[in-house]
């Protein structure tokens, strides 16, 4: 069958089997590898992504069942790199292998749209189920709570009126 997905911002057409997970049609089809497969049951978090901005594990997720939601990759976090997840990911050096990083960024960009100044506990809720075989869940949690500030700075600076 043919889908058309809204994938970081963009229409997407594919043809795919409708009960095809939508990890596969990302990393496969349209070429989006920062999605991972970690287990294929959902249990890892490797493959989060978000689907209209709440976090989804797309190895458990059909095309089908996507429908008109927008779907957003680590890939369409931001166009350079430069989210505030990412920038604290980078300043902790939190990745060892990297493997799971990019679910685990996803989890917690989702969080912060929300929650702008998560508790210890909303993180460890936000992380819950997400795998890091590296066990560099310190500096994880950490990067959190960095990305809050950078956002917050980022939110001071873009309300201010500029003349």
């Amino acid at each position: 069958m043919r889908f058309t997905l809204t994938i970081n911002q963009r229409p997407q057409a594919i043809d795919a089997d409708p009960q095809m997970p939508l990890l596969w049609a990302l990393r496969d089809h349209l070429g989006l590898t920062g999605t991972k497969y970690g287990c294929g049951q959902g249990l890892c978090g490797a493959c989060t992504v978000h689907l209209d901005g709440q976090p989804a594990r797309s190895c458990q997720t059909p095309v089908s069942a996507v429908g008109q939601r927008r779907i957003t990759t680590i890939e369409g976090l931001s166009r350079d790199g430069e989210h505030p997840v990412q920038q604290a990911w980078r300043a902790l050096r939190v990745p060892q292998c990297g493997y799971c990083q990019g679910g685990q960024m996803m989890a917690c960009a989702a969080l912060l749209r929300t929650t702008p100044q998560p508790s210890a506990e909303q993180v460890a809720d936000a992380l819950a189920g997400h795998i890091c075989r590296c066990g560099t869940y310190g500096r994880i949690k950490q990067a959190v709570q960095l990305a809050a500030s950078l956002q917050a700075k980022l939110d001071a600076n873009t309300s201010k009126v500029r003349p």
